[in-house]
């Protein structure tokens, strides 16, 4: 199928990418309408390469030949339209030329997920998209297994977090984990010792973890950290020696440590 010239900012046939720079309107919109959008060759392609379904695309004229061939292959309907029309759909420029709607997978179990693993980060209520994307990568690069989302986390999927993690969002396995915090117990049960992270100075030492076991490590939402009901059901309290003063990193910034300390060697 030949792409289709759009030269209405209105029309229907473009919806999945209309404003794109509502947050409140997009976090909810894309999961209950099952899509996610990714921007860019690399992105775009990355996700088609992990097995995610397209199921359009809007790009200038110039950048169809970037992706044409998962257009092609697909079968997903593309749309064409100028710099000016692009821009008034989405909310803004896209810089990055292409862009792609896909068909969310459906997520695993919780079980099925961490059943072969051996790292794995819990992520409780962090509400940045960035932070979450940063989190993702530091898993990717640092030898997390899988990571677990609870209810009220920011979405992998949206926009945002895939940009910033580099499109690892789709070499990561990972799902929401409920109910919580109830649920930590069948994490439990699986064999892996839930580690709890805070800046408390009287927590054990991250340098002084056992990594010969199954280690799942809980990251708490900015700010805030983990709820009083998510540490009382971890099994160890850890935090990350620090000096000059500091007593507490960004939440991204301490995933990578954590991950880098924690990692089987």
């Amino acid at each position: 199928m030949s792409p289709t010239i759009i030269t209405d900012a209105t029309d229907d046939r473009v919806r999945d990418f209309t404003s794109l720079t509502d947050v409140d309107l997009r976090k909810v919109r894309e999961p209950a309408e099952g899509l996610f959008l990714a921007e860019g060759e690399k992105v775009i392609r990355r996700a088609y390469e992990a097995g995610y379904l397209p199921r359009s695309a809007l790009m200038t004229d110039r950048w169809y030949s970037s992706i044409g061939d998962i257009v092609e292959a697909s079968g997903c309907q593309s749309f064409i339209a100028p710099d000016a029309t692009v821009e008034a759909i989405t909310g803004y420029r896209v810089h990055r030329g292409a862009l792609m709607s896909f068909e969310r997978k459906t997520l695993s179990r919780s079980e099925d997920l961490i059943a072969h693993a051996r790292r794995i980060v819990i992520l409780e209520d962090l509400v940045d998209h960035t932070n979450v994307g940063a989190i993702f990568r530091n898993a990717a690069a640092l030898g997390v297994d899988a990571v677990l989302v609870t209810p009220s986390c920011a979405d992998p999927l949206y926009r945002r977090s895939i940009k910033v993690s580099m499109a690892t969002v789709f070499a990561v396995p990972w799902t929401r984990i409920d109910p919580w915090p109830d649920a930590l117990n069948m994490v439990k049960s699986a064999g892996f010792t839930c580690l709890s992270m805070t800046p408390d100075p009287s927590a054990a030492s991250i340098h002084d973890v056992n990594r010969d076991q199954r280690i799942a490590v809980l990251l708490g939402t900015e700010g805030a950290g983990l709820s009083d009901a998510a540490f009382d059901a971890c099994d160890v309290r850890v935090r990350i020696p620090m000096s000059g003063g500091v007593d507490s990193l960004n939440v991204s910034a301490a995933s990578a440590i954590t991950f880098f300390a924690l990692a089987e060697r």
